[in-house]
């Protein structure tokens, strides 16, 4: 029998109840590849027929995280954003997506000005999962139908985040689920 979301669920109960910080959230970004390797999970949920837009497939009301569903139609390309006080591991189902982890140059001294280089460049192909910790700066662009599953500490409406403009080096507080 296939790895599913309910055992991808308890797992992330167990591994989070007893290891909170990066070490868990490693082996939760582990247990998702495992998950996007079930082929009946990822057509169920991010297939053709599936409903298109963010979906929340599973938020825990006690340890705060949740598991959604990215289903996009249109390509897009984010602006360099945080996920403020939360962590998020992506987990690509179809398609891809490259990322851009983001580095300040200036000290930070300035909320709203930042001055940002990139720091690593990757692809996400399917099956494959990477994880962004508290804070960090990333930008995300995908194609045409792609798809993700993406694991959050937290329910990003609910915490601060900023974006990031690059060509003038606006610092903007984010509304919810913007450039997610």
């Amino acid at each position: 029998m296939s790895y599913n979301l309910d055992q991808f669920i308890a797992d992330c109960r167990t591994i989070l109840t007893r290891e909170p910080g990066p070490a868990g959230r490693e082996q939760v970004r582990v247990r998702l590849e495992q998950l996007l390797a079930n082929p009946d999970f990822v057509q169920r949920t991010c297939g053709d027929d599936a409903p298109q837009g963010l979906k929340v497939l599973y938020e825990d009301r006690e340890l705060g995280f949740q598991i959604l569903a990215h289903v996009n139609d249109k390509a897009r390309k984010s602006p360099p954003h945080d996920h403020g006080a939360s962590w998020a591991i992506y987990g690509q189902a179809i398609k891809y997506t490259d990322m851009i982890e983001w580095e300040r140059e200036d000290d930070g001294a300035d909320a709203g000005h930042a001055k940002l280089r990139p720091a690593k460049k990757y692809r996400l192909n399917p099956g494959h999962a990477g994880i962004y910790e508290d804070g960090k700066i990333h930008s995300i662009d995908y194609p045409d139908k792609s798809r993700f599953i993406r694991v959050t500490g937290a329910n990003l409406d609910k915490i601060d985040r900023v974006r990031f403009d690059l060509k003038t080096g606006a610092v903007h507080r984010m509304t919810p689920q913007q450039a997610t």
